[in-house]
């Protein structure tokens, strides 16, 4: 049985570590002012990933976290993947060149397909599909607006593209500690071929224990994305890796 991945998320936002309730930049809480410092204990605990989203970058467009992003790599040896402002190929050519392991395609997935088919020609394995939904319709631009597209049909779009993951978060529970929606990722893991990684909402061992116990029916669940609850104590990271690798 293939294994859950845990990737505990650092989400950038003016150079710092912050949560977002529900996508929200008003409702931003900073945790951590020294990114580098915070991927590097993540590493320590045992994570085998870590996730990063330029939260700045996903509105402007444009990466704006940079020198965030940088820190973090140069702080640990484990890969990072990182999504937020990456629209055209001369940026996905500077992270997949410059230390990051994987990139997530989110808007750029709805309005320029062909990046994602050209990202993952030229860089196999290292591309993911950033997929944000809220009441299953597809968010683009930093979740500011809702597409016409469902999540599932998205998804589909890009089965033979050789993408590397899905990134599935449900906007209504991201970051407000009320457990993922493991319905609908799972219901998205049995239609596609491409691992899903679920995001949002995940706020205690329990939620990874049933995303875990899920997974052995749906072998499409690879992998979870946890941030707040590790911020704030509700999860120990030591812990929800073990609970992931027994």
């Amino acid at each position: 049985m293939a294994k859950v991945i845990l990737y505990p998320a650092i989400d950038l936002k003016d150079g710092q570590c912050v949560r977002l309730a529900q996508g929200d930049m008003d409702r931003a809480t900073v945790f951590n002012d020294d990114p580098g410092a915070q991927a590097k204990s993540f590493a320590d605990a045992g994570a085998g990933w870590i996730h990063v989203v330029d939260l700045n970058g996903a509105f402007a467009g444009k990466p704006v976290n940079a020198a965030a992003v940088e820190a973090i790599v140069s702080a640990v040896d484990v890969p990072v993947q990182l999504g937020g402002g990456i629209r055209d190929m001369a940026m996905v050519e500077h992270w997949l060149t410059g230390g990051i392991a994987r990139i997530v395609l989110g808007t750029a997935a709805v309005k320029n397909p062909a990046l994602v088919h050209d990202a993952c020609a030229a860089f196999p394995g290292r591309v993911a599909v950033g997929i944000d939904a809220r009441g299953g319709m597809v968010a683009v631009e930093g979740w500011a607006e809702t597409s016409d597209i469902t999540a599932v049909e998205l998804a589909q779009r890009f089965e033979d593209a050789g993408v590397a993951a899905i990134v599935h978060t449900d906007i209504d529970r991201d970051g407000v500690l009320q457990g993922p929606n493991l319905e609908a990722s799972a219901a998205l893991a049995d239609v596609v071929s491409i691992p899903v990684i679920v995001s949002g909402g995940v706020a205690a061992l329990e939620d990874l224990a049933a995303i875990k116990t899920r997974a052995e029916r749906s072998p499409g669940l690879a992998g979870v994305i946890s941030g707040r609850a590790l911020y704030d104590g509700r999860i120990d990271l030591a812990a929800a890796l073990n609970l992931l690798a027994e």
